[in-house]
């Protein structure tokens, strides 16, 4: 993923060579040099893959009949791995979106381009490109607890965080506020620092809109994963 922000800032590098000085300062804040949309689609799935397997593994090996005679309390099992699966891909995503903007725009200084972490937006970008990883890895926990299957709950998790959103337009209200529910879309919302083109979409996704996106997908993710372990057999 940094590596795909470098290849994005190189690219950019070469097209401000060649660009006037009214064209280099429109580009004092490349969010997606920093934040590529594809690194950042990896970054998504390779989380809510693992964020699964950390209970489906369980199930397909046994050894959750295990897990649940060492603690009877299943709800508190599921919460004490949420835990720890927060708290692990908070700090992947962090030293990984940290790590992005860096490199991106030391790559950018060089055509006075980049800016600094003070910069208006930079630190919301980096915040969102950061929780993005432990959203999406608790979303699929969540899947792996109601699923208990390994393929099928990939599938699930891929089609649900990648492949769900685009099939809602932002042309009509009622498609535009499905998609706009999406941690995908919630996340490019927040690393802009502009408003979407209002010739390409009729209806934006709002800045506190998308945060309160971040933290209902996993809290209730997590909430039906413990009610679900609670009432289900092992």
């Amino acid at each position: 993923m940094i590596g795909s922000a470098a290849a994005a800032a190189m690219a950019d590098y070469k097209n401000i060579a060649d660009s006037g000085p009214n064209t280099r300062q429109s580009h004092d804040f490349l969010a997606f040099d920093a934040y590529p949309p594809a690194g950042y689609w990896t970054l998504m799935l390779v989380a809510g893959s693992i964020g699964a397997i950390t209970v489906v593994s369980e199930y397909s090996s046994g050894l959750i009949r295990t897990t649940t005679v060492a603690v009877p309390a299943r709800g508190s099992a599921v919460l004490a791995k949420a835990v720890v699966t927060a708290a692990l891909w908070t700090a992947v995503g962090t030293v990984i979106s940290t790590g992005c903007f860096l490199v991106s725009q030391a790559i950018l200084n060089g055509r006075h381009a980049g800016v600094p972490i003070t910069h208006p937006g930079v630190f919301r970008a980096l915040a969102a490109s950061a929780l993005v990883a432990p959203v999406c890895a608790l979303i699929g926990l969540g899947l792996g607890v109601l699923i208990r299957h390994s393929a099928t709950t990939m599938v699930t998790s891929t089609f649900t965080l990648l492949m769900l959103p685009p099939l809602f337009s932002q042309r009509s209200l009622w498609s535009a506020d499905v998609n706009h529910a999406m941690p995908v879309t919630a996340w490019r919302r927040l690393v802009e620092n502009w408003p979407p083109d209002p010739d390409s979409v009729a209806f934006t996704a709002t800045v506190p809109g998308s945060w309160i996106v971040y933290a209902l997908w996993p809290l209730v993710a997590v909430l039906l994963a413990v009610v679900v372990v609670r009432r289900r057999d092992v």
